[in-house]
């Protein structure tokens, strides 16, 4: 039967799903299944709003199910969830069947399923034989037999909700898992202080030494918009590089930075060459900062300032014991088949980048000779790992220098089961770019690369900072700004 809400349930406000207006029923969302494959808790993420489930998409769940991938994984999830909820349910599944699992929950909505066919329900524009197209013909079905509601198909795939909007249905992208609608507003990591910045704020302006390095307490209502471990700089003639070292009510600690940008403090033979490579230096040599991630475009130099401060720190600080590289294998063009080995020997192909890296580290040092470059060389491979995302499961990583790069393409979930393998003494680096993001159904705004740094923000132990300017060649920049 066509789903019906009962009178008198609780319509509060929702948080990112638009809640009914008073007197209004609520809305009825139909899922596309790779809603619940992306996140298999979406069920429960309408709030007061009901959930229909076409048979198609219960079908494409279970064809789904099947081998050890993160996909197969969420279906699985998923099938679980819809069981949970007919276990629960004490009425006919055609009157629907209550999402709310305790009283926080904040889903009170209806789960309905499709419990009988649906005499010609496509428009006579769309083929039959496409599973999406029979999904749409549900959400027309029920549009005609509802018109006191709003029946709006939630849908990742672009093209399936293009298809629903000709047909003159409502259709929506699935929103819950976005951190952010604009990427402009991502968290940079550094702030500009205004020139006058030491006349505003004079009052009351404490300053000492520690540890060769000038901290200032600063008061007023700055310090309610500044998070701990983010950069704040003033340009010009009276240029200042501080960290924000701790933030309270009323008041902050600043802290300057080191400046690695001299060739005294150079990094396994790297400087930086500006002023937020600078900034990324000092928090990959802080012991006391355990996640770093570090976002920018092609060139700006993330993976070289990576590699170089883990090898400071595992050849001469002897801080870790070795540095493990992993990235997510999605390549750029066709793929070219399984590929022959090891997992490292698999991998390699995937690390062309942390190969580049190591010959530019490899030769910074022009007076060992060929010899001691050569021996350098096997000494760097000797405490190198290249590790595959598949196989991370279950790991536990103890005192390693943990690099995490294409992080861009990585699901929240997927960034959570890598992030919680850090064991005791453990760092952990994640390095992307948003603007390129080659996973299907992920997009800036819900990539867990921004999942991660808006979560971090402001954590002691975390610190982040957006690379903003090219340093791989004239040629490199000129083509990332203009084509």
């Amino acid at each position: 039967m066509p789903p019906r809400r009962p009178a008198g349930r609780d319509t509060r406000p929702s948080g990112r799903v638009r809640s009914a207006r008073k007197g209004e029923p609520s809305r009825l969302f139909v899922l596309d299944t790779n809603v619940l494959l992306h996140d298999p808790t979406s069920l429960f993420r309408f709030e007061e709003h009901d959930v229909f489930l076409p048979m198609q998409t219960l079908e494409e769940l279970d064809r789904n199910k099947k081998g050890v991938s993160e996909l197969a994984r969420n279906a699985r999830q998923a099938s679980r969830f819809i069981e949970e909820v007919m276990g629960r349910a004490s009425s006919a599944i055609d009157e629907g069947m209550p999402l709310q699992r305790s009283d926080t929950d904040p889903a009170t909505g209806l789960l309905f399923l499709q419990t009988e066919a649906m005499a010609d329900p496509l428009p006579a524009n769309l083929p039959t034989a496409s599973a999406d197209n029979l999904i749409i013909g549900v959400v027309a079905h029920l549009h005609r037999g509802h018109p006191d509601r709003e029946v709006i198909l939630v849908s990742k795939d672009i093209n399936m909700r293009i298809k629903a909007r000709a047909a003159g249905l409502a259709a929506e992208d699935y929103f819950n898992d976005q951190v952010l609608e604009d990427s402009d507003l991502l968290y940079a990591g550094s702030r500009l202080l205004e020139p006058d910045f030491w006349e505003a704020n004079g009052n009351g302006l404490e300053s000492w030494k520690k540890d060769g390095a000038t901290l200032y307490r600063v008061r007023g209502p700055l310090a309610a918009d500044l998070n701990v471990n983010q950069f704040v700089y003033i340009e010009g003639d009276r240029a200042f590089n501080a960290r924000v070292r701790s933030v309270e009510p009323g008041n902050a600690v600043f802290e300057t930075v080191r400046d690695y940008g001299n060739p005294r403090n150079a990094v396994w033979g790297v400087t930086a060459r500006n002023r937020e490579q600078n900034f990324a230096l000092n928090l990959l040599m802080d012991p006391e900062v355990d996640f770093v991630t570090l976002l920018g475009q092609a060139g700006t130099g993330k993976t070289l300032l990576a590699l170089a401060a883990g090898l400071a720190q595992v050849l001469d600080d002897k801080r870790y014991s070795e540095i493990i590289m992993t990235r997510v294998t999605v390549p750029v063009g066709e793929d070219i088949g399984f590929l022959p080995g090891t997992e490292e020997e698999k991998m390699a192909p995937w690390m062309g980048a942390l190969e580049d890296n190591l010959e530019v580290l490899n030769n910074t040092d022009s007076t060992s000779g060929e010899w001691g470059r050569a021996a350098t060389r096997d000494l760097i491979r000797s405490r190198i790992r290249i590790k595959s995302l598949n196989f991370m499961r279950g790991r536990t990583f103890i005192n390693k220098f943990l690099v995490i790069d294409e992080a861009q393409n990585l699901t929240p979930k997927q960034m959570k089961t890598l992030i919680t393998r850090a064991g005791p003494g453990t760092k952990v680096l994640c390095l992307g770019n948003i603007a390129q993001i080659d996973t299907p159904y992920l997009t800036e705004g819900s990539s867990g690369l921004t999942y991660v740094v808006e979560r971090f923000r402001g954590w002691p132990h975390g610190g982040h900072v957006t690379l903003q300017r090219g340093e791989r060649s004239r040629l490199a920049d000129f083509a990332a700004e203009s084509l």
